[in-house]
């Protein structure tokens, strides 16, 4: 009967721990989500009376508003550009970064401090670098006789400028590259190169396979992070010129603070809520093809096998 009773008993220890992140994730994230979903369901002015309307405010976002549709485009283009774009850079300085050349922790520190930088402060130096008239990045251009576009007054360039000031914080990115990089077995580089298999050889059938996992990881922030955008375009180029950069975040932000909607503002949310978990599940999908484990072959093969 004790022994029963010992089995029993929980130990309640790890949940002591684990109570600060839990009780902070309830109250500020939970919470205000389920709060979030409660408003899209009102007609929610910031002071006024709220009034229930149901679905409408859904109906309205589909049915009769033009700049919904415009600003989904806008940023769904964007994170087709960025998210490669971003992913290829972060990728390229961590096989840099682990190299073993003299100053490589120089670099590793250099390369991850635009990290640390507020958004804010970001915004006001590349806002000074991509500058049409005096900036830096076409005063380099000029140097090999290209002359640089206005970049953020030119509706064909201002997502270019807001995808080349994005890829300043892939520091992180870079780091989480870089761990797994480091974490690949060295024998498996010396069997290579007995074999006679060149650095970029070594790198595609063997860097590249066995870091898909941290690839999967990179990918999914980084999409999430990319359909969230609003701080560089809200201060680089607040939507303009042209609305061209009217990006989703920047259009729900308008509607809940300029426009007086937080109603109709959450709705627009909960709607890019659900394609980035529609998104993120489809890309979750297809790492069963494209995924290896650390055997070497990924998901779907190895259940065929």
């Amino acid at each position: 009967m004790k022994e029963l009773t010992k089995k029993k008993k929980i130990n309640f220890t790890p949940w002591i721990f684990i109570s600060p992140w839990i009780i902070g994730f309830l109250i500020f994230t939970a919470m205000p989500l389920l709060f979030s979903l409660i408003m899209s369901f009102f007609n929610w002015p910031v002071i006024g009376q709220k009034v229930f309307v149901g679905f409408q405010n859904y109906i309205t976002m589909f049915t009769k508003d033009a700049q919904f549709y415009k600003s989904l485009f806008i940023t769904l283009k964007f994170a087709l550009i960025f998210v490669p774009f971003n992913l290829i850079i972060a990728l390229i300085l961590a096989v840099m970064i682990s190299i073993p050349v003299r100053g490589v922790y120089a670099y590793r520190v250099i390369f991850y401090l635009p990290t640390v930088v507020s958004g804010v402060a970001v915004s006001i130096i590349w806002g000074w670098i991509l500058n049409g008239q005096y900036g830096v990045f076409n005063y380099i251009l000029s140097f090999i006789g290209i002359s640089g576009p206005d970049w953020l007054n030119n509706p064909s360039w201002a997502i270019v400028a807001i995808v080349i000031a994005g890829a300043w914080g892939v520091g992180t990115m870079m780091l989480i590259f870089y761990t797994a990089i480091k974490a690949i077995s060295k024998d498996l580089y010396e069997a290579a190169y007995i074999d006679g298999a060149s650095n970029v050889r070594s790198f595609f059938s063997i860097t590249l396979p066995l870091i898909t996992p941290t690839l999967l990881f990179n990918l999914v922030t980084s999409i999430i992070t990319s359909l969230q955008e609003i701080t560089l375009v809200l201060l680089l180029t607040n939507g303009g010129p042209m609305k061209s950069t009217y990006f989703y975040g920047l259009y729900v932000f308008n509607n809940a603070f300029v426009k007086n909607r937080l109603g109709y503002a959450c709705a627009n949310a909960w709607f890019m809520f659900l394609i980035i978990l529609l998104l993120t599940a489809l890309v979750f999908k297809s790492s069963d093809v494209w995924v290896y484990n650390a055997a070497g072959k990924n998901k779907k093969r190895s259940k065929t096998s």
